[in-house]
């Protein structure tokens, strides 16, 4: 069946890749095939002309030449979770899996860390937490490491320490004509300048190193109300953002609870109100911040000092391969009729069909360009919307009608700009970028793969 779905002269160009990465290609008709070709995000059903996983650079720059000589595109993808922009456009391209690069090492006195490309969080973050340290992880452990590091990554620390990919040190990748190179702020300077959060494939990255903090316990966990109460504790939040300290990174959810087994049976099934996240800093401090907060009277409260490497998992995103769909946008504030909005698109008389509608709280860190930065150096924002659908029992269709519904309340308030991670639709990555700062990316691009091999989730002219 799968051989149908990809046309009979593609298939045999693609022929010129069998046998690489000893033998980890897989083409159309292969026992692996229909497996190795599945991402993370199982709404997502592409025919890639191949599928490889090399697990070395060397391997890597064979089957970038083997692609270039076959006429075949290349599509860099660890996880999948965020191929979505990618959908109907892999039938002439070799999917390039990074997920056998799995090196880690941890240099607990330099607090730096090399990753492979195919390394997940909840992994580093277990590693570096028999160290004492902790990255700048995201809220779910089974990202991989790469993608999320160099797309920009807004973790729980986000406000005091900024972004992930600016914590980068040095990036290790395959160019499209099959170079190997290492590129750090004295070397290879544009190339390290446009990998930090600059959303185009430049080439296949096979590893990294960053900075790593010293966290070995954080105050983190989540407040629950019944989502009934979202009138009184919404407002009351987006109140409470505007004074935070930078220690503080929160965000609130109107969730629908999933039945796993870390939460507790007496939410399942449950639609809460839920403000989860994180303060750095001392008991008696973070009580300070968290009062106001506490003061509403949550219905459960799971706040305290745990280890840093739990955090990965404080946010209960789904594990393991799911049907999702996400899309996001910036906004500036959170007045009352911004409130209002978000009330009437996802609260509880809305009937949404949203897993989540979320606000994640920017600013502090955030806000500031990092003169050291990358590409993506800031946010323009004072909050992320993000309207997440999951699971197959809703209508996918519907999802992404009430995803749309949710961000278009927010849209007098959107700054117009995109946090692209967070956007499964595809976009025109002008609305990510300042236009100097796209220029040079674009001009970048083009320098290091001047035939398009790689194929860009979004239109990075």
């Amino acid at each position: 069946m799968t051989q149908q779905q990809v046309p009979v002269p593609v298939q045999l160009r693609a022929e010129g890749l069998r046998g690489l990465c000893g033998g980890s290609v897989h083409l159309p008709g292969d026992p692996a095939y229909d497996m190795a070709r599945s991402p993370w995000n199982l709404h997502m059903s592409d025919f890639p002309a191949a599928v490889a996983y090399p697990a070395f650079p060397d391997e890597v720059s064979d089957v970038l030449r083997a692609a270039a000589a076959a006429g075949l595109g290349v599509a860099v993808q660890g996880t999948g979770h965020g191929a979505p922009p990618l959908q109907g456009r892999l039938t002439d391209a070799v999917l390039l899996r990074t997920s056998a690069m799995t090196e880690l090492a941890i240099d607990p006195d330099r607090r730096i860390v090399r990753a492979g490309a195919g390394v997940l969080w909840g992994d580093l973050a277990l590693t570096a937490g028999r160290h004492g340290l902790a990255g700048l992880h995201p809220s779910s452990p089974d990202v991989g490491v790469a993608g999320y590091t160099l797309g920009g990554g807004i973790g729980w620390y986000a406000r005091r320490f900024g972004l992930q990919c600016n914590r980068v040190t040095a990036v290790e990748l395959v160019l499209a004509d099959g170079t190997f190179v290492r590129a750090t702020d004295d070397q290879d300077m544009d190339l390290f300048w446009a990998l930090r959060g600059g959303a185009a494939p430049l080439g296949v990255v096979t590893a990294l190193e960053f900075q790593l903090f010293p966290l070995d316990t954080v105050v983190a966990g989540f407040l629950a109300w019944d989502a009934t109460a979202v009138e009184r504790v919404l407002p009351a939040w987006a109140g409470w953002c505007a004074d935070a300290p930078e220690e503080a990174t929160t965000s609130f959810r109107l969730l629908d609870v999933p039945a796993l087994d870390p939460i507790p049976r007496e939410l399942h099934g449950r639609r809460l109100a839920v403000i989860d996240g994180a303060v750095l800093g001392g008991d008696a401090f973070a009580v300070d911040v968290l009062a106001p907060l506490r003061a509403l009277a949550p219905e459960f409260d799971t706040v305290a000092r745990v280890p840093a490497e739990t955090l990965v998992r404080l946010h209960l995103d789904p594990e393991g391969p799911t049907p999702a769909y996400a899309t996001s946008t910036l906004v500036s504030g959170l007045p009352d009729a911004a409130i209002a909005a978000v009330i009437a698109a996802a609260g509880p008389r809305s009937g949404t069909r949203l897993a989540a509608a979320e606000l994640r709280q920017l600013g502090g860190t955030l806000s500031r360009p990092d003169p050291d930065g990358g590409a993506l150096n800031a946010l323009d924002g004072a909050f992320l919307a993000l309207g997440l659908g999951l699971g197959g029992g809703e209508d996918p269709a519907a999802q992404r009608d009430d995803a749309a519904r949710f961000l278009a309340a927010l849209e007098p308030w959107a700054t117009g700009g995109h946090y692209l991670p967070m956007l499964d639709d595809r976009t025109d990555t002008r609305k990510a970028f300042p236009p100097g700062v796209h220029a040079r990316l674009s001009a970048i691009r083009r320098s290091v793969d001047p035939r398009g091999l790689f194929l860009a989730p979004h239109p990075a002219t």
